[in-house]
C-alpha cells in the first residue's frame, strides 16, 4: 500500500510572481515612515520572512515603534496595489503552475500544501484571485507561526494532515523554505526562478529549473527512498 504523501509549497517566487507589488509596496511604506527606501536586492532577499521579523533585517537603526509602523504601512500599500488590478494580475502565477497543481491535486497518493510568509488575509485573496480555493489541504500562515526557517509551519501541516515527515516535501525559492525544511525533517525542493540565488539554496536536497520538472522530480525522491 503507498503511504499518503505530502507537498508544500511557498507562495510568493514560487508558485507567483509577486516582486512588482513586493517592491512597490515597500518602496511606498519606507516613503511614509521617512526613511530610506532599502534597495531592490536587499527587499528580494527578506521575502519568505514574516515582516515582523523582515522589517528590523531591513532597517535595523530603526527603532521598534517605526518598525510596526512600517509593517501597517506595507500591508495598507499591498491591499491597495492588489484591489487596484486584482490578485491574479497583480501576482500572477509562473509558467506551469496551475497545469502541474491540478495534476498533482488529482492524484489520490497525493495531498497539497502551502507554506507561506503571507496573512491569512494575503493569501485567502490570493487563492481567490487565481480561483484555488480548494488546492490546498493544509494552508500555514504568518499569522500563527514563527517566522521561517522555524519548522512551527511544516510541523503543523503534518500533524493536520497525519503525514510523516519521510513522506513530506517543500518546495520554495529561498534559503529560509529550505532551512526550514531540515529543520522540520523533510525533503527541500528548491525553484531556480525566485527571489533568492540558487547557490543560496544550500539545503537543499533537489533544485529544479521548471515547474512541469516538478512531479518527475517528486516520484524520483520518493522512488530513491522506498
Amino acid at each position: 500500500m503507498t503511504a499518503l504523501r505530502l507537498v508544500v509549497f511557498d507562495v510568493d517566487g514560487t508558485l507567483v510572481d509577486s516582486q512588482g507589488d513586493i517592491l512597490a509596496s515597500m518602496t511606498m511604506a519606507f516613503e511614509a515612515v521617512g526613511a530610506p527606501v532599502p534597495d531592490h536586492a536587499a527587499v528580494l532577499g527578506i521575502v519568505g520572512l514574516s515582516l515582523d521579523v523582515a522589517m528590523p533585517r531591513l532597517a535595523p537603526d530603526l527603532d521598534r515603534e517605526t518598525h510596526h509602523a512600517l509593517v501597517d504601512a506595507y500591508k495598507a500599500s499591498y491591499m491597495t496595489l492588489r484591489a487596484r488590478v486584482g490578485a491574479a494580475q497583480s501576482s500572477p502565477l509562473y509558467p506551469g503552475v496551475r497545469a502541474v497543481l491540478e495534476q498533482l491535486a488529482a492524484r489520490d497518493d497525493l495531498l497539497l500544501g502551502v507554506a507561506t510568509g503571507k496573512s491569512r488575509r494575503g493569501l485567502d485573496k490570493l487563492l481567490e484571485g487565481h480561483g484555488m480555493e480548494r488546492m490546498f489541504v493544509t494552508e500555514q500562515v504568518a499569522d500563527f507561526h514563527p517566522s521561517k526557517p522555524h519548522p512551527s509551519m511544516l510541523l503543523a501541516a503534518l500533524a493536520e494532515t497525519g503525514v510523516a515527515a519521510r513522506d513530506a516535501v517543500m518546495v520554495g525559492d529561498t534559503s529560509y523554505d529550505m532551512d526550514m525544511a531540515r529543520a522540520a525533517g523533510l525533503c527541500g525542493v528548491g525553484v531556480t526562478w525566485g527571489y533568492h540565488r540558487p547557490e543560496a539554496l544550500t539545503s537543499a536536497n533537489r533544485l529544479v529549473d521548471r515547474f512541469e520538472a516538478l512531479p518527475g522530480v517528486l516520484d524520483e525522491i520518493w522512488r530513491d527512498a522506498a
